[in-house]
């Protein structure tokens, strides 16, 4: 085989690369020292600098970092931001599925604010069907809440009514006029209309489109109201209170039923829209029950108290979403990218994923490009620190969503190969709060490890995905291999950046009632490395000659990874025959990307003997060493 690994794919179809390409120019002299410092910039990321040569070129900081980035190099590395895709009726079959996911969709959204039970339980099938017709990985879905909101109720014999700059009406939330809208009075589905509201307020309808000024109180159902544009309206129309703390109820009765639609259709990830404190996601956790309890929550903040109450939020939730549609109409527009940045390092920090969403290439729902400054809203969001990126009406209903797909993950590479990693993961590392489990210290020692040695990828040995989540937080710039048996656990790693879910299926636990079972216990662990690493050399995510580091547990269940290995693969098509009734026949579903199992299909493996690893032994580092009785 070749050391380089298999030939590279088209860049739009391919996110795991091959070998590396030359650059499209000479470099110039003055780009040589930051190179060789961080060769990460334009060479793969299974070639880091060792680190005698980081000795002899110094780049003092950030700023000088950013200064040597030439866009002659084009990125090499596998992408590792997660793409979060909202399927509609343009995308709803197998064959657009099929589609999204060789583009690079990694996680399926459902926007619960339209559509029946019905129709999403047809997406859910269709995004599960695809796999039929183009195995690979396995993609996560997600239910996206419709919330509590606020909206305008039903024009007079459905039709329109247009309100003029400077003209006072009156709002109101009496239920005389919930069917009554006319230009005179307009009707607004909020209880406590009257009781949050004070003069000087806005009231934004539908995104902001017409904006309200509060006058007066008039009683407890109404106010008078300036409009400060013109605007026509239809019926059913959101409205936002900017600078208003709503008193809605955390999960509406509409919430309730479609959160046990998930629990009932084993959904990965649940996106809570408009929550504003912590007790918001422990309604929801109850409301999903025990049957639900693997379902993450994804908490969207995108009101003023979400903001104000973050950090409590952030204790609680799985995960957070910036959430910037809403969030954009209940803060001043200036200060969403504030926000942004401020919950993005505060997830990094507390190693929570984060998905940036909203408006992130609006234009390519209805153009086959996007504008200049979406790209660098991609990019800024990647380098920020966020997991994950989405997409909205861009492929729920754009006219483009494959291009949209395709030109989010080129810009996704782009961003992730100027990441600046020492300084992160030192920043990182200092802000954790302490102590750390013992598998956080095993995670962070790892990542280290990838700067200070040449280290292609590090695998993991994952039950829950804890462990790869921790691997995520430091920012490796290497790629995480997660090895699981929990199909769960694989499509829940998505949330996490750059990692690469492997689930092996069929190898019976090994039970250890006796410590000379150990050895066994011990194969086992190591046939699943073995094969994780085989199958990544296939895929082209590390070359067939190289070093990586392989992270288990010597205790038995999840939160008990202990131990880190250095190995490499200097021998292949060599494996020691298994001794007697240890060898186990492995039934696996690789967990990549579509179209790299379909550059495996056109450069087959020579018929003979499986190709297989022997992993010499390297260096070893084990906390909490004293190993239990335990099945695996």
């Amino acid at each position: 085989m070749d050391s380089q690994g298999p030939t590279p794919l088209s860049p739009s179809l391919a996110p795991v690369p091959g070998p590396l390409s030359p650059p499209l120019k000479p470099a110039p002299a003055s780009y040589t020292t930051t190179l060789q410092l961080f060769p990460y910039l334009t060479q793969p990321q299974r070639n880091p600098v060792s680190a005698p040569a980081m000795a002899d070129f110094m780049i003092n900081s950030k700023l000088e970092w950013v200064s040597k980035m030439d866009i002659a190099i084009d990125p090499v590395a596998v992408r590792k931001t997660s793409i979060v895709a909202t399927i509609g009726p343009n995308t709803n079959s197998v064959e657009m599925m099929c589609k999204l996911r060789k583009a690079g969709m990694n996680i399926v959204r459902l926007n619960f604010s339209h559509g029946s039970h019905e129709y999403h339980a047809s997406v859910i099938k269709n995004a599960r069907d695809s796999f039929e017709s183009l195995p690979g990985r396995p993609v996560a879905i997600a239910l996206d809440t419709k919330g509590p909101e606020i909206r305008t109720g039903l024009v007079k014999d459905d039709g329109k009514v247009t309100y003029k700059v400077g003209q006072v009406i009156t709002i109101t939330n009496a239920d005389a006029y919930k069917e009554a809208v006319d230009e005179s009075t307009l009707y607004v589905d909020y209880p406590s209309l009257t009781k949050s509201l004070v003069p000087g307020r806005h009231i934004y309808v539908e995104d902001g489109n017409i904006t309200f000024e509060v006058l007066e109180i008039v009683d407890a159902h109404s106010l008078k109201a300036k409009a400060l544009n013109t605007h026509t309206l239809t019926s059913r129309k959101n409205v936002n209170l900017p600078g208003t703390d709503v008193d809605l109820p955390a999960v509406s009765a509409k919430d309730k039923l479609d959160l046990q639609f998930a629990v009932e259709q084993d959904l990965d990830m649940v996106f809570a829209s408009f929550i504003r404190r912590a007790e918001d996601v422990r309604e929801i956790r109850r409301v999903l029950g025990p049957n639900g309890k693997h379902i993450k929550i994804i908490s969207k903040i995108e009101n003023l108290q979400g903001v104000r109450n973050f950090d409590e939020i952030l204790a609680e939730t799985d995960g957070v979403m910036v959430a910037r549609g809403d969030l954009g109409m209940e803060i001043p527009l200036e200060k969403v990218f504030v926000a942004q940045k401020m919950m993005i390092a505060k997830c990094n920090i507390m190693g929570k994923p984060v998905i940036c969403a909203t408006q992130m290439l609006e234009s390519m729902t209805s153009n086959p490009r996007p504008t200049r400054a979406e790209a660098s809203d991609v990019a800024n969001a990647v380098l920020d620190g966020a997991d994950c990126v989405m997409l909205s009406g861009e492929t729920a209903k754009g006219a483009y969503p494959i291009e949209a797909v395709e030109t989010m993950h080129r810009i996704c590479r782009e961003a992730e190969s100027v990441v600046c990693h020492p300084p992160t993961f030192l920043e990182l590392r200092s802000l954790s709060r302490k102590p750390w489990s013992n598998t956080e210290t095993i995670a962070a020692s790892a990542v280290m490890g990838t700067q200070e040695q040449d280290i292609a990828a590090i695998f993991v040995l994952t039950t829950s995905g804890d462990s790869a989540r921790l691997l995520s937080k430091y920012r490796p710039k290497v790629p995480i291999i997660a090895v699981t048996r929990n199909e769960r656990a694989a499509r829940a790693i998505h949330l996490y950046r750059g990692c690469y879910p492997m689930v092996v299926d069929d190898v019976p636990k090994v039970t250890v009632s006796d410590p000379k079972d150990l050895v066994k216990w011990q194969s086992n662990v190591d046939t699943r490395i073995r094969w994780a690493v085989e199958r990544a050399v296939h895929m082209g995510l590390i070359p067939s000659q190289c070093t990586f580091m392989a992270i288990q547990g010597w205790r038995g269940g999840s939160g008990k990874t202990n131990t880190l290995r250095v190995l490499d693969t200097s021998i292949l098509d060599i494996l020691p025959e298994p001794e007697s009734g240890d060898h186990h026949q492995i039934s696996h579903k690789v967990v990549s990307d579509p179209n790299v199992e379909a550059e495996l299909d056109a450069h087959p493996k020579p018929a003979g003997p499986e190709h297989h690893l022997h992993l010499p032994f390297h260096h070893h580092i084990c906390v909490d060493a004293a190993a239990e009785f335990h099945d695996i």
